[in-house]
């Protein structure tokens, strides 16, 4: 017996929806098993998202090691000579400053660039550290006790790998920022300053190399688990657009890099006429299909570099970078021709639009954009609907 085959309309729209989320999403976000390997393969919205990680874990873990740090000046004292103590206890000082320096310095930030320069500052501080230590010990006799206390300083590079775990890093950044610590800890064997015996110094190399792979695989781990978490809260399920809270993200983006450039960008508000009487009269199901079918019609008449957003219920703002009000008139023109589907009961399925760019009046910002168009689609509801506004429309 054959299995039975989902016939139902909502279902195959949904499973649609479903697909062309994906699609959106990975031009945003990145395609899933590329994104662990190379940075460049990331998509805007996941480069953003992990930037601000990155830096927000960047400051806790410096704030941590700024108090941290100066408190094993104790340790230094009871164990080793007094000046040695001292000179530890003034690198210390300047380690805990930088530290603390590098967690004030950095405020909330969506750059990746920023995010990689204080990760590298994060790991080059205690790397510099444990190499004017390493240094000072390696010249200072000592026994016992005291000695095997000075050999733990040699396992600093231990700690410094471990914490590549804690940050969503690919392979490649991983290991670009090993690197250094790695050389760090090969270059004093090679300049005579070790505190260990050759065979201990290579396989203490061998043991930084399994930890610098182990602490890789588990930044590529949060890495993957952060762009599955960004992937499903950023698309609207049963659509397939956008949703609004990574839409407004979306159109800040675009709103900030034209004010930078020089370029144009414009929003359209699109509130569907009548809706509300399709699902009292109809069901949400039969809503939801003729949702899905706007959508779609939509998206067949805009250009790939558009985008659509789900902003909540019947209403959707499209996002039209490089375009102005009479760019995006045109473009919705050409939709209201070919139209946006029927209702259920056979008629056109029609919406009350809003146009705004900005260069419309009162636009200083990304938010008073959405609010502009926002405004002249009430204006073409309040006008009868199935109509396209904007100030110059209203003006007339």
């Amino acid at each position: 017996m054959s299995p039975r085959r989902d016939t139902h309309p909502l279902n195959r729209l949904h499973r649609k929806a479903l697909a062309r989320g994906r699609q959106i999403v990975d031009q945003l976000i990145g395609p899933g098993p590329v994104a662990i390997l190379a940075p460049g393969a990331h998509g805007l919205l996941l480069r953003r998202q992990r930037a601000r990680l990155i830096i927000s874990r960047v400051r806790t873990v410096a704030f941590l090691f700024a108090v941290l740090t100066p408190l094993w000046s104790i340790i230094d004292l009871l164990v080793f000579p007094v000046e040695v103590a001292l000179q530890l206890g003034i690198a210390r000082l300047l380690t805990s400053t930088a530290f603390l320096s590098l967690a004030l310095m950095y405020d909330d930030s969506h750059r990746i660039g920023k995010a990689w320069v204080a990760l590298g500052l994060l790991f080059l501080i205690p790397t510099g550290f444990f190499l004017y230590s390493h240094a000072l010990l390696a010249q200072t006799p000592m026994a016992g006790f005291s000695g095997a206390m000075a050999a733990g300083y040699a396992y600093l590079p231990f700690v410094m790998l471990c914490g590549l775990a804690v940050f969503p890093l690919t392979a490649l950044e991983a290991a670009a920022f090993a690197f250094p610590i790695l050389a760090a800890h090969g270059g004093t064997g090679l300049l005579g300053a070790e505190l260990m015996d050759w065979t201990s110094q290579l396989g203490a190399l061998w043991l930084l190399v399994l930890i610098t792979v182990v602490a890789a695989l588990a930044g590529m781990s949060q890495l993957h688990f952060m762009a599955e978490l960004v992937r499903r809260s950023s698309h609207d399920s049963l659509t397939g657009c956008l949703n609004r809270n990574s839409g407004e993200e979306l159109v800040r983006i675009h709103y900030n890099g034209a004010q930078r450039s020089g370029a144009p960008v414009a929003v359209v508000f699109m509130d569907l006429d009548r809706f509300k009487p399709i699902n009292d009269h109809y069901g949400h199901d039969v809503g939801d299909v003729v949702l899905y079918q706007a959508a779609n019609a939509i998206r067949e008449h805009v250009r790939d570099s558009d985008t659509l957003i789900r902003w909540g219920g019947e209403e959707f703002l499209l996002l039209l970078p490089g375009a102005d009000r009479d760019g995006a008139r045109r473009a919705l023109a050409r939709l209201m021709k070919r139209g946006l589907g029927l209702r259920p009961d056979g008629e056109p399925l029609t919406a009350s639009i809003g146009v705004a760019d900005n260069h419309s009046p009162g636009v200083t910002d990304a938010q008073s954009l959405v609010e502009s168009a926002d405004r002249n689609m009430y204006a073409a509801k309040r006008a009868g609907g199935n109509r396209v506004f904007t100030e110059a429309t209203q003006a007339a």
